[in-house]
């Protein structure tokens, strides 16, 4: 099957995977509350649903690694499958565990759902590894205008708040489990199955995997925080919902939409440059958070902080595909998921409680060392290239252990 094909039936399913991680985000804490004895357990849910995506990283990327992409993204959506009946149910007979339990097989298949990106990879040339994963979380936009307006149209469907959403959210999953049954990426080779390679130590001691592991995880977590804090930080100053939404739909385009070029941008300007500007980006965020409070304060902030997103994630999964052989993918990707989407869950569960200590002000300042270190990273790296070069250091290609320094600046 020609890559087009591949990577048209992968942005599909990311639209669906990001289209249930929007309507569940926005309508999990209100089921929750609903169904729950106290409103201490009403996130309770979403964060079971985080745990669990956290968690399924590492068993989905071992298991991919010896029966391939498609059959690990089949277990996945049947497990998504599952989880939006047993949420239906749980709504309609108002029994707040069951909720919970749907809500593990739900974070187990976003977990699943989360190498959609590396499968992009697979896919492609090594030149366009980064354009293929760019295109595939272009998918993702069609969340930011289907997954909260699919909870409002289907709300009431079946009395019961929310109950037809999640069955609704089934029909949608149902389309991705069809786009994965059209997939056509073949198997690992058979040496590339079983426990060959390096170790996860020696891996992970690698520059460029310490800094691609950190680009991502810093990236989504100054992210995800900003983002869970940005509507109660309005609310407290009286912002209407309406610009809240407004504000929260434009960065999840702006997360997305560029997507559509940065594969190009990294050609042309070089990985390690691109990482660069995410940064720089999400430093932009801040400066505009902390000087004033108006919509439009928010609204460059948080477009500047999906911008910032999609550059230093794409650009962290591009610098991760250059830092493991066949044989060592499935170790490494389960342990750069497992670290991103761990921090992913600490921002969710901690926004609300800084924002409450230390203020809007604060929270958003509190994240400037980490993208120092991150940008600090990036300009030793980006210079190690240049200076293998200058040594007359051999460069060792992947099928005898290490990647060839690629990522320089052209």
């Amino acid at each position: 099957m020609h890559p087009h094909r591949n990577l048209a039936l992968l942005a599909l399913c990311q639209a669906v995977l990001m289209t249930g991680t929007s309507l569940l985000v926005s309508t999990s804490a209100l089921v929750g509350s609903a169904l729950a004895d106290s409103p201490v357990l009403a996130t309770v849910p979403l964060g079971l649903q985080f745990l669990a995506m956290t968690v399924a990283t590492v068993p989905v990327s071992l298991f991919m690694q010896r029966h391939g992409r498609r059959a690990g993204f089949m277990a996945g959506m049947t497990l998504g499958l599952a989880g939006v009946a047993l949420a239906t149910v749980a709504i309609l007979e108002w029994q707040y565990w069951l909720f919970c339990l749907a809500a593990v097989l739900l974070g187990a298949f976003n977990g699943s759902g989360q190498f959609y990106r590396f499968a992009a990879a697979d896919v492609a040339p090594p030149e366009r590894k980064g354009r293929a994963i760019s295109l595939v979380l272009a998918g993702g936009i069609v969340a930011g205008f289907l997954g909260p307006n699919l909870g409002a149209w289907t709300r009431t469907l079946f009395g019961a708040d929310f109950a037809g959403s999640y069955m609704v959210l089934g029909g949608v999953y149902l389309v991705g489990l069809l786009a994965i049954a059209g997939l056509r990426i073949p198997l690992p080779p058979p040496r590339a199955r079983g426990h060959s390679g390096r170790g996860l130590g020696a891996i992970a001691r690698q520059p460029r995997f310490v800094l691609a592991v950190a680009t991502a995880a810093v990236g989504y977590g100054v992210m995800n925080l900003i983002m869970v804090a940005t509507p109660l930080a309005m609310r407290a100053q009286a912002h209407l919902f309406p610009d809240t939404a407004f504000v929260i739909q434009w960065h999840v385009l702006a997360m997305f939409v560029p997507s559509f070029f940065t594969g190009e941008v990294i050609r042309r300007l070089g990985l390690f440059t691109v990482m660069a500007l995410g940064v720089v980006l999400m430093a932009a965020c801040v400066g505009i958070n902390v000087t004033g409070t108006g919509v439009w304060h928010y609204w460059a902030a948080l477009v500047c902080l999906g911008v910032g997103w999609n550059f230093m994630f794409i650009g962290g999964t591009t610098l991760l595909t250059e830092a493991y052989t066949e044989a060592e993918k499935g170790r490494a990707q389960a342990c750069n998921d497992f670290i991103v989407f761990a921090t992913v869950t600490l921002t969710a569960l901690s926004a609300g409680s800084l924002l409450d200590a230390a203020g809007w002000s604060t929270l958003n300042l509190s994240v400037l060392p980490f993208l120092a270190a991150v940008l600090a990273g990036i300009g030793v790296l980006a210079g190690l290239p240049a200076m293998t070069a200058r040594s007359g250091s051999r460069k060792v290609s992947p099928e005898s252990g290490d990647n060839s320094l690629k990522s320089g600046n052209p």
